[in-house]
């Protein structure tokens, strides 16, 4: 060990790793540059510690900031350690947690540090889809360096303490940080959508040991499978009444009843996340409309309907999944897209990303249509039309053009209330209905709600070993 084994750095390293299992790499590297007296000031590590160990038995590799030396700052040393243990679990494929705790670039540097940031964006653009890359924000994270967090597939950022920002909140036109705190945990998970998870170090330290083991280490050796201690067949008696939280209905089906939310506090409308089935890894995305508290109460209403923050969030998660081999389950509940004039500048565009996603995405996909499934939002998600192996819908599910009742109005404009009745009642058996649906093999089962679990089970293990070729080409442009 350096004599950087004992910062705060080296302590959150220690904090988030199996006990004794950290081996430091590079620890005696310092800075080169002699400008502006560089040569006088003691740079241990480099401001840096890299190394790796294991979580739950399985190897990660780790760098951590030591914002004691110059501030954490980026320089030529500091990025050279960082690309280098890039390298190396490319090599060896296994994930990449990064702790940040910096104070941006180092002005010293000049062009070496501009360029030390461009060989860091280089590494984790080239390993994006090889293995997961893992960011946890501890300190300050400003400018180029909030770049780093966005590259990587999942962040964790400390509540109360850190900041995440390009520009500060004071440098915004018209904005001050006692008016709106935009470097703040609370502002980059619910507004920006950036950080999948806040609290605090230790809760940090916690989440990112459950999202490990969730996960496979790379795209190639899937090792995101564990022995399965419960019940197969499980039946949940009340799922049905969850039918508005997805995450209540991934909690119940879930082994374990485990279901780890990502961005959860980021367009809540639209849920993701991971659960295991059978010991295996599945990634759920879920349309909410509705929250409950401990007791079991509503807590929050939403609207049944597609936005645009809610299409992005699903695209992007469902890319990953797709990139490492993991099955993607949907659970789909809505009706229509969000029509406001804010949602009308972007709300193709973000349905288009989801639509893409879903096709594009060649692993093992399984629909479970919960609720309503209306006009195009339902072929969005994760339909048959667009690649879906098997669709189930509970037996109290519609899916079609839209509401049965509206429909009626429509086609029977000007006809008295007995008629309309008459006619929407037609149009939910002939059109609307999980039975009209499944008849025209668009729905491969009904089923019973409680049984959801069990039939995901018998899916997912019979599209295990999915293959599927695509037309050849270097990649899509959506």
């Amino acid at each position: 060990m350096s004599n950087t084994s004992q910062s705060l750095a080296s302590t959150r390293i220690n904090a988030l790793l199996d006990e004794n299992s950290f081996v430091e790499i590079g620890g005696y590297v310092t800075a080169r540059s002699t400008d502006f007296n560089m040569h006088e000031k003691e740079t241990p590590g480099d401001g840096v510690v890299t190394g790796y160990g294991v979580i739950d038995g399985n190897l990660v590799y780790v760098y951590s900031q030591d914002a004691s030396v110059l501030g954490g700052t980026i320089g030529e040393m500091h990025a050279k350690k960082i690309t280098a243990l890039y390298d190396m679990a490319m090599k060896m494929g296994a994930p990449v947690i990064g702790l940040i705790d910096c104070a941006g670039i180092r002005l010293q540097e000049a062009t070496d540090a501009l360029n030390a940031f461009g060989e860091i964006y280089l590494k984790q653009t080239l390993a994006s889809g090889v293995i997961p890359q893992i960011t946890a924000v501890f300190g300050t994270c400003g400018g180029g360096l909030a770049l780093v967090p966005a590259l990587t597939d999942f962040t964790f950022m400390e509540s109360k303490k850190a900041k995440l920002f390009v520009n500060s909140p004071n440098a915004l036109d018209g904005n001050h940080e006692s008016k709106c705190d935009t470097a703040s945990a609370k502002f980059q998970s619910e507004d920006a959508g950036l950080v999948d998870f806040t609290g605090s170090e230790d809760e940090i330290y916690a989440g990112i040991r459950e999202l490990v083991s969730m996960l496979p280490s790379n795209n190639e050796d899937d090792m995101s499978y564990e022995e399965c201690t419960d019940d197969l067949n499980r039946a949940s008696e009340t799922l049905e009444n969850a039918v508005g939280d997805p995450a209540v209905i991934c909690s119940e089906i879930g082994d374990d009843h485990v279901f780890v939310e990502t961005k959860a506090a980021y367009a809540k409308e639209m849920a993701t996340g991971f659960i295991r089935l059978n010991g295996m890894t599945v990634g759920v995305v879920g349309n909410r409309t509705e929250s409950y508290d401990e007791d079991g109460n509503v807590a929050e209403k939403y609207a049944d309907v597609l936005t645009a923050r809610g299409a992005r969030k699903a695209a992007k998660f469902v890319k990953f999944c797709d990139a490492f081999e993991i099955p993607v389950l949907t659970l789909t509940n809505l009706t229509g897209f969000k029509a406001d004039l804010h949602s009308e500048r972007c709300i193709a565009n973000a349905a288009a990303e989801l639509t893409y996603a879903f096709a594009d995405a060649t692993v093992a996909k399984v629909n479970v249509i919960t609720g309503k499934a209306f006009g195009s939002v339902y072929t969005i998600m994760n339909s048959k039309a667009l690649g879906a192996d098997m669709t189930y819908a509970w037996e109290n599910a519609e899916i079609g053009m839209m509401d049965a009742r509206s429909a009626a109005k429509i086609m029977y404009d000007g006809e008295d209330a007995a008629v309309i009745n008459e006619k929407a009642a037609e149009y939910a058996a002939l059109q609307s209905s999980a039975l009209s649906a499944a008849k025209r093999g668009y729905v491969d089962t009904i089923i019973d709600a409680k049984d959801t679990r069990k039939y995901l089970i018998g899916a997912f293990e019979m599209l295990f070993t999915k293959r599927e070729d695509r037309p050849g080409k270097k990649h899509g442009t959506v």
